[in-house]
């Protein structure tokens, strides 16, 4: 799928969220909207088009953490199209019986397999009167390069002041994953996370007061792009010069882990994803069979970031209708200090093609160590 657009469509549905804790994928729906686009005509066509330009291929096969499912389901009396039955793979097709109670069985099945059960229903419902259901399943689970340690932490100001929180630390030498950027959200401190093997996820601390809608988009704008400020001058940061050991700089972590849940009406922004046409009654889809509308688009996501790794599930379906010894001080080293204590977005990213993967904001962290 095109990274470009896929992080498009993310910062545009970020910047349309409240402050609440949420988590979507872009990435989860892409590869939908152009399976649709491919078979749709007239005004349908050109907005999913204007959405996701290319084709459905995925980025993410070889991945050894990320895995991208499609699926679609057909009523048995829908009369495919040749092409649709000729094109789309056996493998991928299904079929509703009509029976609800069996179908939404089948089809929470698919969404629990091939979530490794973090994601346990499909988040349509399925009637009689369903025509056809098509589904994306995104799960990840990776380990960090330099895991975290566990403590607990009780900040001092902002939302949580005073509340005891399930913290993570940790203490490490590499300063260039820590960026200051001057974004049109004001400076954004990003850390990255390294993952062991091909995900990385960013944490994105704004100033006080900036919210989701403008630091996410921000965040993902500033993917790749250089570091315009001094790390200093990033919030949450503070820099020092302490007596060490030894003369390596230092950068030390001090964030919360979470666990982060939300369920998503695609159709409450329709044009968002290109299917503001495609939801009115009409002929939309000729490709796959006449006529079809789209009845729903959801979305169900939920992601953990933990002391050891990072692991997340997405499904999106749209329906249609029809520690070491001391030693003594020998040198005067630099030390970076980041202290995550407030609300703050997080992105993981696909680091071969900075694919955006997930997008979220934390608000309420674990609360116990």
């Amino acid at each position: 799928m095109s990274t470009d657009a896929t992080n498009a469509l993310t910062a545009r549905w970020a910047s349309g969220l409240d402050d609440g804790q949420t988590v979507l994928s872009g990435a989860g729906v892409y590869p939908l909207l152009a399976l649709l686009a491919r078979y749709a005509a007239g005004p349908a066509r050109d907005e999913l088009l204007a959405v996701a330009p290319e084709s459905a291929r995925s980025d993410l096969d070889r991945s050894p953490t990320t895995r991208l499912a499609l699926a679609a389901w057909a009523r048995r009396d829908l009369p495919l199209t040749d092409r649709w039955s000729r094109e789309v793979p056996a493998a991928m097709r299904g079929e509703l019986t009509g029976d609800p109670a069996r179908d939404r069985a089948a089809l929470d099945e698919w969404a629990a397999t091939h979530t490794d059960g973090l994601v346990p229903r499909m988040p349509v419902r399925v009637t009689p009167t369903t025509a056809m259901v098509l589904a994306s399943a995104l799960s990840l689970r990776t380990g960090w390069a330099e895991p975290f340690r566990d403590a607990w932490c009780r900040p001092a100001a902002g939302p949580w002041r005073g509340r005891r929180l399930a913290g993570l630390s940790r203490l490490g030498h590499d300063l260039d994953a820590l960026r200051a950027v001057d974004t049109a959200a004001g400076p954004l401190s990003l850390l990255t996370v390294r993952g062991a093997e091909d995900v990385d996820v960013v944490l994105a601390l704004g100033a006080p007061g900036r919210g989701a809608a403008r630091v996410l988009p921000a965040a993902i704008g500033a993917l790749g792009a250089p570091s315009a400020l001094p790390v200093a001058a990033g919030p949450g940061v503070v820099e020092e010069v302490v007596d060490a050991y030894d003369d390596r700089p230092e950068l030390l972590v001090s964030t919360v882990g979470f666990t982060v849940s939300a369920d998503h009406d695609l159709l409450e922004r329709a044009a968002t994803f290109g299917l503001a046409t495609a939801v009115g009654d009409g002929d939309h889809f000729p490709g796959i069979a006449r006529p079809l509308a789209v009845s729903q688009a959801r979305q169900s996501a939920t992601a953990t970031f933990g002391a050891t790794g990072f692991r997340a599930g997405v499904v999106t379906a749209v329906s249609t209708r029809a520690g070491a010894a001391r030693r003594p001080v020998t040198a005067r080293k630099r030390r970076v200090r980041l202290d995550v204590d407030r609300p703050f977005g997080f992105l993981a990213v696909h680091r071969p093609s900075g694919l955006v993967l997930l997008a979220g904001w934390v608000t309420e962290p674990d609360g116990r160590a």
